[in-house]
């Protein structure tokens, strides 16, 4: 596996199957393509897991225990099975992997335009290595391409802005208070990590699910998993930008605003507004920590009912169902805030990623620029996706959940190599350079 680019001869860049991004998913899908014998490179920009080892803070940790969050042939060998891997060690983790199926990885090799052939199946792949050919090209680059930050406080301003992305500890940033906006995963560790670094921290908390971390001796995504919720085709009505607040930090954790709030983080609703240094927030804050309560006791009762139903042996956690009181933040929100009198000097945008697929062809894509495609195989004949939330359930987004999405992708080529094989036995001439295949052997 090569680990930057090196000369190549003419077959090297005419192949089967382009994978542009070396990430879980760019990783999973070379596994698949190559138990299929399917000829493939794998093109990374950067290195293998390249966002999780340069694009994440330095305490980062999986959201998930190991035993859950990993792909079916290799476990995490320096993990402890109910633990949760640093971002170093996930890197290694997929570095590792690849090696362990001989994954023709590029890397250094950007993809800058792919467009059809003229005359000929497949496509013309131009990349900052020279330009490649492929009949199929899988985008393997998901959906967290390009930190997404509100059009909302001016450079101007004065204040450090910077995405979640960009933040890697409470030293990077200039002293004084800090306004983080986002309050799913990497907001809500963010602002716990800064608070625990003696920084005055304003939270900007939107709507949002809050499962347990674990409940009567089970994680959540064990949960999650007995009762079905993985394999959700779609995200509830009106629930499709709605973020998950759960934490493997410090061993693992529910997420719980009124703890944070008794901490000394002041909760505020989404930012909304921004005039003359003053930050205005939505009278939303109430309803979104009702909301996610909601979400977290509803959970609970389907464990119990689960529980109850099959006769299980679980210990009982009645102290789970309890909630603290409403912090005085949360029942008297701030609806603005002066930002230079509150003394914040930064703030913390984990707000999200936006994509970007313009190297794509314009067919594959909708008016919006987002992906047409249906369970990652695009009506663009040819062209694939990979990594994107909800790409067929709930659990796409995971390490384990993106390997099943590109088997689904790589089976998909397989039975279209197939039909491309095919020549009626009376019209086989020399000149055929493809064997038919069988539907077994193409998998």
């Amino acid at each position: 596996m090569a680990s930057s680019p090196s000369p190549l001869t003419p077959d090297d860049r005419d192949v089967e199957v382009i994978v542009v991004g070396a990430g879980q998913a760019g990783v999973a899908i070379s596994e698949h393509l190559t138990r299929s014998g399917i000829r493939h490179v794998v093109l990374e920009r950067g290195r293998i897991a390249e966002r999780w080892r340069s694009e994440r803070w330095d305490s980062l940790v999986t959201n998930g225990p190991v035993w859950h969050d990993r792909f079916p042939g290799m476990e995490f060998a320096d993990v402890a099975p109910d633990g949760f891997a640093t971002k170093e060690q996930v890197a290694e983790y997929m570095s590792t992997y690849a090696e362990k199926f001989g994954g023709p990885v590029r890397c250094g090799v950007e993809v800058t335009a792919v467009r059809r052939a003229v005359g000929a199946a497949g496509f013309l792949v131009d990349t900052t290595d020279g330009q490649y050919r492929a009949r199929y090209v899988v985008a393997a680059t998901g959906a967290f391409q390009q930190p997404a930050i509100p059009a909302l406080v001016p450079a101007e301003a004065g204040i450090a802005q910077i995405h979640s992305s960009g933040y890697r500890n409470p030293q990077q940033l200039p002293s004084g208070a800090v306004l983080v906006v986002g309050a799913g995963s990497s907001g809500v560790q963010i602002a716990a990590e800064l608070q625990r670094a003696g920084r005055q921290v304003y939270l900007a908390v939107g709507p949002h699910d809050r499962p347990p971390r674990s409940y009567r001796g089970r994680d959540f995504v064990w949960w999650l998993g007995v009762l079905d919720k993985w394999d959700a085709a779609t995200p509830p009505l009106g629930a499709e930008h709605v973020t998950i607040a759960v934490s493997g930090a410090d061993g693992g954790h529910t997420v719980d605003f009124r703890r944070l709030a008794a901490e000394g983080v002041v909760l505020v609703g989404r930012a909304n507004s921004y005039v003359d240094g003053t930050v205005g927030f939505g009278d939303d804050l109430a309803r979104n920590i009702a909301a996610g309560d909601a979400n977290y006791l509803g959970v609970l009762e389907e464990a119990d009912a689960y529980i109850a139903r099959n006769g299980l042996d679980l210990p009982e956690e009645p102290e789970a169902k309890v909630l603290n009181s409403d912090p005085a933040c949360v029942t008297d929100p701030l609806r603005e805030l002066d930002l230079a009198e509150a003394g914040v000097t930064s703030i913390v945008w984990a707000t999200g990623f936006t994509s970007d697929y313009r190297w794509l062809p314009a067919e594959a894509l909708d008016e919006n620029g987002r992906p047409r495609h249906r369970r990652g195989v695009s009506p663009e004949a040819g062209i694939y996706f990979l990594g994107l939330p909800w790409q067929s359930r709930r659990g796409s987004s995971f390490i384990w959940g993106v390997w099943h999405d590109a088997k689904h992708v790589a089976d998909h080529i397989a039975i279209q190599r197939m039909y491309a094989a095919y020549r009626p036995a009376d019209t086989t001439t020399d000149a055929d350079l493809l064997e038919p295949m069988s539907l077994e052997t193409s998998r």
